[in-house]
């Protein structure tokens, strides 16, 4: 009782189906793979061009330090 067996997942597997459906399984799996791919595009084009990192990483550094000065002014109360 302890360990599931083929005819335990074979019953799960039915239940999924039911309940989502073929369709929604597939558009699933065609996101979820999507996405990985788009994630492994990407770890490759990071460590495949070291200039093409440096600009994002300029542009950070610049930002901080700078300090924005403005006014608050209150609602007038009708």
């Amino acid at each position: 009782m302890g360990t599931w067996s083929i005819w335990h997942w074979l019953v799960v597997l039915v239940i999924v189906l039911l309940v989502f459906g073929t369709k929604k399984l597939r558009n699933i799996g065609a996101d979820l793979g999507g996405a990985v791919r788009g994630f492994k595009d990407g770890m490759k084009s990071s460590e495949g061009k070291p200039g093409e990192g440096e600009p994002a990483a300029q542009s950070q550094s610049q930002l901080r330090g700078h300090t924005i000065e403005g006014e608050i002014k209150e609602k007038a109360k009708t």
